[in-house]
């Protein structure tokens, strides 16, 4: 059995992160815990006066609507009895919330949370700072999620031959050994003239996995109507290695991510070492 960490940050309820993690458990039975965080990180907000760090600037707390973290517990507590699921509920309380949540990684196999919702009081464009943040610091893998997507019957694995596009590809496998059957594309980016990096042992690992495996490498022309190819195809969840890591190819990097996040059209499961 594994542990999946469900995120919910001040007074949100995100439908989407609860339907993905509904839907993987029922794949195969996981303890569900739902930690509910402050509205706020307030190692963002704190100043500090012109006699240095040793004199913080005290800080009005930003308000929390108590009520409604509570109420969303005791929804996230009755949906989880409805579906059957093994869950435990955290109420982070610290006022560093980013911190907090990236300890309770450590302690999680996988964690699911709203792409469009998380901390949208602080941002709305997202990925916001916040999300950037958890994205680096997370210590387990991320499927991020829109409000409103089709469930993935099909996976795209993003690859450019680097250490951390393979982590993420092995990452998922793990987690996931039942969507064995799954059609699953792999694609690179045709650079400079390369051959397919490493494509011999790249194909190797990835048929292991993966029982309908197609591989395609993406020229300059394609690389332009990709998003929209993405957009039209909202059946795949991308997998993609770590956020905002300079070794990553172009079509791989924090800016590739980022648009799909931005276009909430499909889930995104991103993991780093």
């Amino acid at each position: 059995m594994k542990k999946i960490l469900l995120v919910f940050d001040g007074a949100h309820f995100s439908e989407g992160a609860f339907k993905m993690a509904n839907f993987l458990n029922e794949q195969e039975q996981m303890l569900v815990t739902g930690a509910f965080l402050q509205p706020i990180d307030y190692r963002d907000v704190v100043g500090y006066s012109s006699m240095g760090a040793a004199s913080p600037v005290s800080v009005t707390p930003y308000p929390t609507d108590e009520s409604a973290i509570s109420k969303n517990m005791a929804k996230f507590e009755e949906r989880c009895k409805h579906a059957g699921m093994e869950f435990r509920t955290h109420r982070d309380t610290e006022m560093f919330a980013l911190e907090e949540l990236q300890k309770e990684s450590r302690f999680a196999d996988l964690m699911i949370l709203s792409s469009e919702l998380f901390y949208d009081n602080i941002s709305k464009d997202q990925p916001n700072d916040y999300l950037k943040k958890i994205l680096r610091q997370t210590e387990c893998p991320i499927i991020l999620v829109p409000e409103n997507y089709a469930l993935p019957t099909k996976v795209l694995l993003a690859y450019d031959g680097k250490p951390d596009a393979v982590f993420a590809i092995k990452q998922f496998t793990y987690l996931f050994p039942h969507f064995y059957q799954w059609d699953t594309k792999l694609i690179t980016l045709e650079e400079d003239g390369e051959d397919f990096p490493h494509q011999q042992l790249i194909e190797e690992l990835a048929a292991k996995h993966f029982a309908n495996l197609t591989m395609e490498m993406i020229n300059d022309e394609t690389k332009k109507t990709f998003h929209t190819w993405i957009k039209s195809h909202k059946e795949y969840m991308l997998v993609a290695g770590s956020f905002g890591r300079t070794e990553l190819s172009n079509i791989f990097s924090k800016s590739f991510v980022s648009d799909v996040i931005k276009e909430h059209s499909i889930a995104v499961f991103v993991a780093h070492k």
